[in-house]
């Protein structure tokens, strides 16, 4: 029963999160096209009242003007919407789920034993420290260069170096799987409490001087969209981390950071692309498609690297008896592909099972070795080796 509730709970927070994040990810990316995309006003009255930028656009049977004022309005309506919960909620559903699935789940997800043999306890709280150092060093080098001549370069620069030290360490420290999503987890986290602690603060202190009668402070503006194009380079990268636990050969790769840093990379080139095209259809900036090729290149160059290595000819290794290919699935496998659990829907407890997973298994045990997760149960090479020669020899049955 305990197991049937927490696939339950993981099923549903999973939904939460990515329902939640759809919110959160299109509103963010909708006022980045928003901000690149406003041209000066040429409504006089529009430019008496301070506004510095508007767009005209056409969706779903209507026409919308939006406008940007430089600074304020003269007056501020009765209602005044807020985007803040998209992102406090997406936050919460997703420290959630890492708590159902890998906190929970500290020695099956968590750990691996041959990087570090922590306890349960040890490993969730190692990984909570992990997610807050990370904010609190971000936050510190926006704190101190972001206001500077060259602050966004500067600060641009050492977020990057952060991000791939960070990389580096989780996949030193943690089970792959559990590496990349932490890496994920802790810029998300980074995404979150900027809103939390200076776009929204910043926000509500401009309303309230509005409203008191006093000026208001440009600084706050200034520093909310420094956070908020943060936010937006984050974006890609996270959400690849995010659905790489599903593709073992990216975390399970013997340079495991650098696949995680190129991707990461090449998200975030990816991401400026699509924030500097609309600059320059109005000819504010130059064309960044080089961005775009730049991080499909990467992309590129990493699957090419990555192509496994041809596998030892099947001649050298032991008798491909399915008897014994059907015992070794027993040792290793079965707990979690059998009648009790089946991981991906696969069953390995039977000969029909088997042979209808054959290429999987021998993908995952023999090409990749990712399997079994992190090497739990301890598969040797030899059994390895016997698994594929059994496939080589047509995967027969019984």
């Amino acid at each position: 029963m305990e197991t049937y509730l927490l696939d339950w709970a993981n099923l549903l927070l999973r939904w939460v999160h990515v329902l939640t994040a759809i919110a959160w990810v299109g509103s963010s990316f909708y006022f980045v096209f928003l901000d690149s995309s406003l041209t000066p006003p040429e409504d006089e009255d529009l430019k008496r009242q301070g506004v510095g930028g508007e767009l005209w656009a056409v969706h779903g049977g209507g026409f919308y003007h939006p406008v940007k004022f430089t600074v304020a309005p003269p007056q501020l309506p009765k209602h005044l919407h807020w985007f803040y919960w998209e992102s406090y909620s997406t936050w919460l559903s997703g420290f959630a789920l890492l708590t159902v699935l890998y906190f929970f789940n500290a020695r099956a997800y968590l750990i691996d034993p041959a990087r570090m043999d922590w306890s349960p306890g040890t490993a969730v709280a190692v990984a909570t420290g992990f997610l807050v150092a990370f904010w609190l060093l971000y936050d510190l080098i926006c704190r101190w260069f972001g206001d500077r001549d060259k602050g966004d370069t500067i600060v641009g620069v050492l977020v990057s170096i952060l991000v791939v030290a960070a990389s580096w360490l989780a996949c030193q420290w943690f089970a792959g799987r559990a590496a990349f999503l932490l890496v994920g987890a802790m810029m998300a986290t980074a995404m979150s409490a900027n809103v939390f602690f200076w776009i929204i603060p910043g926000q509500r202190k401009m309303v309230a001087a509005m409203r008191e009668g006093k000026p208001v402070d440009p600084i706050h503006g200034r520093r909310g969209k420094q956070r908020s194009v943060h936010n937006t380079y984050f974006t890609l990268p996270v959400l690849f981390t995010m659905i790489s636990n599903h593709y073992p050969f990216t975390w399970g790769h013997e340079h495991s950071w650098v696949v995680l840093v190129l991707m990461m990379g090449a998200g975030a080139a990816i991401r400026q692309f699509f924030v500097l095209r609309h600059g320059w259809k109005l000819g504010r900036n130059g064309n960044p498609l080089p961005y775009a090729l730049a991080g499909v290149a990467v992309i590129a160059a990493t699957v090419w690297w990555m192509v496994p290595a041809a596998v030892p000819p099947a001649a050298a290794a032991p008798a491909a008896s399915f008897a014994a290919v059907r015992q070794v699935m027993e040792q290793r496998c079965v707990m979690c592909h059998g009648a009790q659990l089946q991981m991906k829907n696969v069953r390995l407890d039977s000969p029909e099972g088997l042979r209808q997973h054959a290429q999987s298994v021998y993908q995952q045990v023999v090409v990749t070795r990712l399997m079994p997760m992190n090497n739990s149960t301890g598969m040797t090479e030899q059994e390895r080796a016997l698994v594929g020669a059994w496939f080589a020899a047509g995967a027969k049955g019984e």
